[in-house]
């Protein structure tokens, strides 16, 4: 334990220092003499904030940029060492790297579209992945050449009736996910390109998955590969990170900060707070877990130009362990000499894990009511975002949340 005093603003003040982990240590010089000072302790005798935000991903930055656009402080404490949740870019090799896989934004807001656009020019990506299946390649969306190549068929109308005889074989109401996929697609369509990347996805077996996961398949009559039909698409030319750069300017930021190592001095330091983690977290899993996906990245750096041709593959067959290999160049049309690939594993998120998305099935939907009934009664907290409103937010999605809670709060 270390004590000391020191003058601010004219006041001398006594500190005890306990002994602290080594996350974001400084360097004070009090009389000549170093103190190895924690930031988050020294925030004690700092101003306090309107608004304290817990995460700086996509959902916590728009809130602050509209905060101090209110003329509200705020300080956004990150337990990452860097800005933008799981939208982070950074650069290797002259490529931008979707740090924690792919994120095309897109959205039919036009609303949306220009209040992103404040903030980052877009390019002009359009999504057409494709999917490979024990080496044969199809085109996703299921579209006409998708099912021109599965089927030998060249008209809407033929594809449409071997569809429609497929479907035939589920009779009356769907009892599993695999039941349900082939009520909508067929058997065929069901085998090469949703089973077995479904079940990666998800770590079982399509016949003990619920049936409501999937409850419809886009399917379509035409030779278009646009996976997405909103009217806006794009990546930001200069990466995701520069668009939360953008929306967080004017706050104070605390990276690699542990909310949970001193939560009640963190609540301490502002009037209000917006916590976007797990909600299940916050409050010590007193009713007991909620259900996540997490994930593994692997990257690559090749020396080649061109690896796969297109940003994103989806690996289809159960065997192979990654659901999709993603190379980082193509979202921005790149022409570099090397190329960076990611392979992406779905894994069972335990405690400890990093959550990316949550499970929405029925005991999770009513475990989570009682969280939002318990959150009820912390009226200076507010939850948000994919992890503490427990919703699979698409960015867009996020946004409009996220100013939809600013029109409520500021």
């Amino acid at each position: 334990m270390i004590c000391f005093a020191f003058w601010e603003n004219n006041v001398i003040i006594s500190c005890l220092y306990m002994q602290f982990s080594n996350d974001f240590k400084k360097q004070l010089v009090v009389f000549g003499v170093k103190f190895s000072v924690t930031t988050m302790y020294k925030e004690k005798f700092m101003k306090k904030y309107d608004y304290l935000i817990v995460g700086c991903g996509l959902f916590g930055a728009v809130f602050a940029h509209e905060a101090k656009q209110k003329g509200k402080s705020v300080l956004i404490v990150e337990k990452r060492d860097h800005i933008g949740g799981n939208i982070y870019c950074a650069e290797e090799e002259g490529i931008l790297v979707h740090k924690y896989g792919a994120h095309i934004f897109h959205t039919s807001n036009k609303a949306v579209w220009n209040y992103v656009n404040q903030f980052v020019e877009f390019n002009n990506f359009v999504n057409s992945p494709i999917a490979n299946y024990k080496g044969e390649i199809y085109n996703m969306p299921f579209n006409m050449n998708t099912f021109s190549k599965m089927f030998g068929v060249a008209t809407p109308k033929e594809a449409e009736r071997m569809i429609e005889e497929q479907r035939a074989e589920i009779k009356g109401e769907p009892k599993n996910l695999e039941e349900q996929a082939i009520s909508l697609v067929g058997r065929e369509i069901y085998t090469k390109l949703i089973k077995g990347y479904t079940e990666k996805q998800w770590g079982r077996d399509c016949k003990d998955l619920p049936a409501f996961i999937i409850k419809r398949l886009p399917v379509r009559y035409t030779y278009n590969n646009n996976y997405f039909n909103d009217r806006y698409q794009g990546i930001p030319i200069e990466g995701y990170t520069v668009l939360v750069e953008r929306l967080i300017e004017g706050c104070d930021v605390r990276l690699n900060t542990d909310f949970f190592a001193d939560r009640e001095m963190f609540l301490g330091l502002a009037d209000k707070c917006l916590y976007t983690g797990t909600i299940d977290g916050y409050f010590d899993y007193i009713y007991g877990k909620l259900g996540y996906r997490s994930l593994r990245f692997e990257n690559e750096v090749l020396d080649e130009p061109n690896h796969q041709g297109v940003a994103v593959v989806n690996y289809t067959e159960r065997e192979i362990p990654y659901t999709r290999i993603i190379e980082h160049k193509h979202f921005a049309f790149g022409t570099q000499p090397k190329t960076i690939i990611t392979k992406e594993y779905p894994v069972d998120w335990e405690e400890g894990m990093e959550p990316y998305y949550p499970i929405n099935a029925e005991e999770n939907n009513a475990l989570y009511a009682r969280y939002v009934e318990r959150a009820a009664k912390e009226p200076n907290v507010i939850f948000g975002g994919r992890l503490g409103m427990y919703k699979y937010y698409d960015m867009d999605k996020c946004i409009e949340a996220a100013l939809a809670l600013c029109e409520k709060e500021l």
